[in-house]
């Protein structure tokens, strides 16, 4: 679909949304009017022509992707307000929890400032959240919310005005663009319509939603409400009245908070607002810019704080002047702004928080890691978080903080190891391995190879050439084997154990195409272990089981007289795995004669290993795998089907061996935002609680951490709070 809408889609869509939320239950255009059509009068435009309903049908499933975001944030939503503790203390200048401020509602998935960016908070969030509104003045001092001051950053209005581009100077800046001070409200509100202004982000939902007043936010009604007068000077400047303005938006809206990095602006409210309903907030900008009334950097403004209080009930600072973080993208120790400023009564509110950008790596790709740093340390708390995903500091402040010594039930879903901890270390090394027990894992797991000599050991390929530097060293073993893969490769079973322990393994990221690279300074570290010596760990760290992936089984017998079966058969037995019965032992194997030969051990489970993605399990097939198979493990799109970035339904996979008692892990989980679609909130914890919440019996993930922080805090919720999408509940919600 164009992304430039014609107001007649428009207006469909809005007439979708404001009263037939009920058709976007339906997955398949169904026959009205002359069999493909609707008649006009069914629609908002009462005429003489007919709409076809593919071409209407095409809009509901674009807002259909919409909804399901809704209803994924209305399950978190449930578990927040059902989890939220009041009786929790805090390190906050007042003691009460850290606001979430929503920058221009949910901005991370919608338009910003968009109306459904505004109301999507209002379905994921904690009961008090902020919506944070940055003001910007049309021609006829029409209050609008947008971020940027350039309206080509975050609208099509070039489209609309292809001649409009000006240049204007900005506190000493030329800035090129479009801007609202050239534009009426009525201008603006009839040929411009919003987009994503950040490129990463799903373009879905852009040209479908006109710019928003500040009326329009604030009618919302969401608990508390933050105007951002981030250009004062340059709206006085071309003859607009900002602290005019604002002081009328007090009287007749009542604003909470009014922010701006300008401190004549705030000196100037400072006597007009009344301190007990309005609280000023210096914003500050990059500690080396300067402070437009004083001249100073903020940098030298910070340094005085006592005088900011003198005008200022508080601060809103970028969150590096809490945590810094050096250039190597690690946490350097925190400031001590928050204790000072609160020494001083000022709060501090941290900006610059988003679930889809680069963050420090001592975080994992974990958002809710990242909040836990600025809310929950023994040292302070700052007083509300500036955030594009609500949800996710709202689960952070809600679920997660205060709850470290957590525990999590002895019956539930398994956390199961992909190589260790991968996302962490280097897959398949013994600090792989103590970091997945360390982080919660159940389920270690072993993926089996050979050595030439004949010693078994773990690593998650054959091919040496992806997790180790065996290209450097042994690039003359480089050769094609087709029965395993596709590609070249450097095979363990062609180097002896000694030459595969002068190997140094790699930490690797499926995502270096994003520039999404693992923790650096982890990139060499550990060492390969051996299968007798994996077993040894998991005895020793008492797991609660093991995993033992056995692969290229047929291959290896017949061209390389190695016999991997036989091998970890042995070595079970030597550990006496076996006979026992307090660890689980996990078989898994996607070759069902190597489950064969598992078979008379009843205290093996066997597992059943399907590559590729499937949409259902049929009684035949599912009866077949029962005779050598006591659990799957599946890509995680055979669980929930997935188009252009968006999650669809789920299938039936799940019921479908469940009805046969098989046991269903899913795979790969893990926490970096590109390997979650948008339904899914660039947040790995909504990703799992969805899975969680379709029955999967675990999930095999790089990050057990992650996995267990959502477990320890939710599983008592999951049955009771976490559904099945469904038309009849499609239904229930939009009370149909």
């Amino acid at each position: 679909m164009d992304s430039k809408r014609s107001p007649k889609v428009k207006a469909i869509i809005s007439w979708l949304l404001e009263s037939h939320w009920s058709l976007l239950a339906t997955d398949q255009p169904t026959k009205g009017c002359s069999g493909l059509c609707i008649s006009s009068k069914q629609l908002p435009y009462h005429s003489s022509y007919e709409v076809p309903l593919v071409f209407v049908w095409r809009i509901l499933q674009e807002w259909k992707k919409m909804i399901r975001t809704l209803l994924f944030a209305f399950f978190f939503h449930c578990a927040l307000t059902q989890n939220g503790n009041n009786s929790k203390t805090w390190k906050t200048l007042d003691g009460a929890e850290p606001l979430v401020l929503a920058r221009g509602g949910y901005s991370g998935l919608f338009p910003d400032s968009s109306l459904q960016a505004f109301q999507l908070v209002k379905s994921t969030s904690l009961p008090n959240v902020t919506l944070f509104c940055d003001l910007q003045l049309t021609k006829d001092s029409r209050g609008i919310c947008l971020t940027s001051l350039n309206l080509d950053n975050s609208t099509d209005i070039s489209h609309a005005f292809p001649d409009g581009q000006k240049t204007y100077n900005v506190n000493g800046q030329n800035i090129q663009g479009w801007f609202a001070l050239d534009y009426t409200y009525d201008q603006l509100y009839q040929n411009a319509s919003l987009k994503q202004g950040i490129f990463s982000r799903t373009g879905v939902f852009d040209a479908v939603q006109q710019i928003s007043t500040v009326e329009d936010a604030k009618g919302v009604k969401l608990p508390l409400f933050w105007l951002n007068v981030q250009y004062a000077s340059f709206y006085t400047e071309h003859n607009l009245e900002p602290a005019l303005y604002v002081e009328k938006a007090i009287r007749v809206m009542g604003i909470n908070y009014i922010s701006s990095p300008e401190i004549g602006f705030l000196k100037t409210l400072n006597e007009k607002v009344n301190k007990a309903k309005t609280k000023l907030i210096l914003r500050f900008l990059e500690k080396d810019t300067v402070e437009p009334t004083t001249k100073q950097t903020y940098g030298s403004i910070l340094a005085n704080l006592s005088n900011i209080k003198s005008f200022a009930s508080g601060i809103l600072v970028p969150k590096e002047y809490v945590w810094p973080v050096n250039t190597e993208m690690y946490l350097e120790p925190a400031t001590t702004l928050v204790t000072d400023a609160h020494k001083q009564g000022l709060e501090v509110y941290a900006s610059g928080f988003a679930n889809d950008i680069t963050m420090s790596y001592n975080y994992s790709y974990d958002p809710t890691a990242e909040y836990l740093h600025f809310i929950d340390n023994s040292q302070f708390s700052v007083d509300g978080v500036l955030t594009d995903f609500p949800s996710t500091a709202s689960e952070s402040i809600a679920c997660l903080a205060h709850s470290q010594n957590a525990t999590r039930p002895a019956k539930g879903p398994l956390i199961i190891s992909h190589n260790g901890a991968s996302g962490i270390y280097p897959g398949s090394t013994d600090l792989a391995y103590e970091q997945a027990i360390d982080d919660g894992a159940d389920i270690i797991d072993c993926s089996v190879q050979m050595s030439k000599d004949g010693v078994a050991f773990c690593l998650d390929s054959a091919d040496l050439s992806g997790e180790t530097n065996a290209l450097r060293d042994f690039l003359e073993r480089l050769t094609k084997i087709p029965e395993i893969q596709k590609d070249n490769g450097i095979f363990s079973f062609d180097l002896t154990w000694s030459e595969i322990q002068t190997l140094k393994p790699q930490l690797t990221s499926p995502y270096l195409h994003s520039g999404l690279k693992r923790d650096p300074a982890n990139s060499n570290k550990g060492r390969f272990m051996t299968l007798s010596a994996f077993l040894e760990i998991a005895q020793t760290k008492a797991v609660t089981g093991i995993l033992i992936n056995i692969q290229n089984a047929a291959y290896l017998a017949s061209k390389k007289g190695l016999s991997i079966t036989d091998v970890v058969a042995n070595a079970l037995i030597n550990a006496t795995f076996d006979k026992q019965h307090t660890q689980k032992v996990l078989i898994q194997s996607d070759d069902s004669q190597v489950l064969s030969k598992f078979k008379h051990n009843p205290n093996y489970q066997k597992v059943l290993l399907i590559n590729e993605t499937i949409s259902a399990a049929p009684k035949p097939t599912v009866d077949e795998i029962r005779k050598y198979a006591d659990a799957v493990t599946v890509e995680k799109t055979s669980i929930i089907k997935f188009s252009n970035s968006f999650a669809r339904a789920f299938t039936s996979v799940v019921d479908d061996m469940h009805a046969a008692n098989i046991s269903v892990y899913a795979f790969p989980f893990r926490n970096e935002f590109v390997s979650l679609v948008f339904d899914l909130l660039s947040d790995p914890m909504v990703e799992l609680a969805t899975y969680f919440a379709h029955e999967v019996d675990g999930v095999i993930t790089d990050f057990p951490a992650t996995a267990n922080a959502y477990l320890s805090k939710y599983t008592d919720l999951i049955s009771q709070h976490f559904v099945t999408i469904s038309a009849q509940f499609f239904m229930m919600l939009m009370g149909e």
